[in-house]
């Protein structure tokens, strides 16, 4: 399969199963009719968004799970002992596709994107992006131009912010414990 004639084409890279195909941002509605109908991926499966916030540092690196818990604001390198390679912008937006044929490989589509950034939306390919694209744009912020109805889909209409996204503030609201106003 030649992924490199995907319009937009940027990087191609293989990895854990699956092969990756970047994709500049503006051109990634022609990359996904391209992969639908020149390639044969018929099924979207996922469209995620990913917040890269601060991997420009060399401070980053992973974390795993542990009884104490983590501290975040003393980054440490328990788990995985390198610091992974900078990103080229703060976001990923990644486009899981299958074409549901014996032994076709696992395509993801991925483009780049700082904050406020758009992409146009994809739902005029895959209808079920619909929902996806608009579960991005509730929990990270991502918006989706050409969406037909751009709207939350599980937090209130009135929610600040986006609680994907890193820099989303933690923690929780005030307890009052008398009467005091």
């Amino acid at each position: 399969m030649s992924f490199e004639a995907i319009p937009g084409f940027v990087e191609l890279k293989e990895g854990h199963g699956e092969t990756t195909v970047v994709v500049e941002r503006e051109q990634i509605l022609d990359a996904c009719l391209y992969a639908r109908d020149e390639l044969g991926f018929r099924f979207l499966a996922d469209l995620v968004a990913t917040d890269y916030l601060g991997w420009d540092a060399h401070t980053v690196s992973g974390y795993i799970g542990t009884p104490a818990g983590r501290d975040l604001n003393h980054p440490m390198t328990q788990g995985f002992q390198a610091v992974p390679q900078p990103k080229p912008k703060r976001f990923s937006v990644s486009y899981h596709l299958l074409a549901l044929q014996h032994g076709a490989p696992r395509v993801r589509l991925q483009c780049w994107l700082d904050d406020g950034d758009p992409v146009q939306s994809v739902v005029s390919v895959w209808p079920t992006a619909d929902w996806h694209e608009r579960e991005q744009f509730d929990l990270m912020g991502i918006e989706f131009t050409g969406h037909p109805n751009l709207t939350r889909i599980l937090l209130e209409d009135d929610w600040d912010g986006h609680p994907l996204r890193k820099d989303y503030p933690i923690g929780g609201e005030p307890v009052r414990f008398s009467d005091a106003e």
